[in-house]
């Protein structure tokens, strides 16, 4: 049994997806066949402070190396994403003059992009990304956020009206001290608005395949409501946002500070009636993940016995979970397509021999089914898919595997 990362209760291990390499480490297909290291991936549950996680941390290093593929710019409904987010900002509170905005794991600069006309803005980003933002005119810092770092921007920038960490808050290893850091750096009325994987919807459309070593921890509001009364802070606006599959965007400010959205409440109380919620939550979910992998496996073995051509189209970071988990190989995927520019490409999946080439290859080989790795966009790339020319069949492998 292990310990909660957060409160060092006793956790309930939920599911484990076995030895998972890195995600962010893929050989060039250019390059000698290397050993992959694999780590061990477990899911826990911590029934006393509510907060789901993995077991396993491994380097921060190898889950966020420099040559981190990812970039926010490319995916559109994360542009669209952030500039609601902005609009929502400076519509509750208009931007005086030199105020400060910091994003936490600021990637390429996305984000930021639409805050720089209206505040100053800084961007803390370890990977090679930050150059890609300091390329398009967005200050950025290339370091691990820590409370070192958090200690150097208070001196060489002061306190920021708003800090941002989107789709990194769940990733930055010990969480009261990032919380530390976060209100060392942060004015007394500032405003923090955190973006995470939403766990409940996580668990109610099984999506296993978004667990993976660089998400260390999963939340929903109610573990995030005690985590900020704990340090002196409270929910005022909270809402589900489409990225990534389902998240969830919280708005934090010192208690007292502002008026609570009457919405917070409701939010809270509809998570606790979800048939997900708590231990007997997350066992009914591990049950149906088992279920699914003995489905998909029989499907694909189906297919591969009536000669079936099998390609696959996106490569994101939770691929490789679904991919390795599933047990499948080159034998039962031949390649994965990437849009063109992705960094991804002339690489293979992480931990196997599946090459990731460009999706207009993928195109050209007529395929017979398309496996839709980035089953959570499918609807928006379905169609661009089908005016290049593909008159196949896609496979959606989640939340229910179908075949359109």
């Amino acid at each position: 049994m292990g310990k909660c990362t957060y409160c060092f209760e006793p956790t309930n291990k939920i599911l484990d997806l076995g030895f998972l390499p890195p995600v962010n480490v893929m050989d060039k297909i250019s390059e000698n066949i290397q050993v992959n290291t694999s780590y061990p991936l477990r899911l826990a549950y911590c029934n006393n402070c509510l907060l789901t996680q993995i077991e396993d941390e491994i380097d921060g290093e190898l889950v966020f190396p420099e040559s981190y593929p990812y970039l926010s710019g490319t995916t559109r409904i994360l542009r669209d994403n952030f500039m609601e987010q902005f609009n929502e900002l400076i519509k509750f509170k208009p931007a005086k003059p030199n105020q400060l905005v910091i994003d936490i794991g600021s990637n390429d600069g996305t984000l930021l992009s639409n805050y720089k006309n209206d505040f100053a803005v800084l961007g803390i980003e370890p990977t090679g990304a930050a150059k890609v933002a300091v390329n398009n005119n967005i200050r950025t810092i290339q370091k691990f956020f820590n409370r070192e770092t958090a200690r150097e921007i208070l001196n060489d920038f002061g306190k920021a009206q708003v800090v941002t960490a989107c789709n990194v808050f769940a990733h930055i290893p010990n969480l009261s001290a990032l919380m530390e850091s976060v209100d060392l750096i942060l004015e007394e009325d500032g405003i923090f608005i955190s973006e995470s994987h939403y766990l409940t919807q996580l668990l109610e459309t099984l999506q296993f395949d978004t667990i993976y070593h660089e998400h260390l921890r999963y939340y929903n509001g109610n573990f995030l409501s005690r985590l900020f009364k704990d340090f002196g802070f409270e929910i005022i606006k909270i809402k589900k946002i489409p990225t990534h599959g389902g998240s969830i965007r919280v708005w934090a400010a010192k208690s007292g500070k502002y008026d609570v959205d009457k919405e917070v409440e409701q939010f809270l109380t509809n998570e606790k009636n979800s048939q997900f919620f708590g231990l007997n939550g997350h066992e009914k979910f591990a049950i149906e993940v088992l279920d699914w992998r003995q489905q998909f496996r029989k499907l694909i073995a189906e297919l591969r016995t009536s000669n079936k051509s099998i390609y696959g189209i996106g490569a994101p970071s939770r691929a490789s979970t679904l991919v390795t988990f599933s047990g499948l190989e080159k034998s039962d995927l031949l390649a994965v397509g990437e849009i063109q520019g992705s960094h991804k490409i002339g690489r293979y999946m992480p931990g196997t021999r599946i090459p990731i080439i460009a999706e207009e290859e993928v195109l050209e080989k007529k395929p017979d089914y398309l496996l839709m790795l980035s089953w959570h966009i499918a609807e928006e790339l379905i169609p661009k898919i089908k005016e290049n020319g593909y008159t196949g069949k896609f496979l959606i492998p989640l939340p229910k595997i179908k075949i359109l």
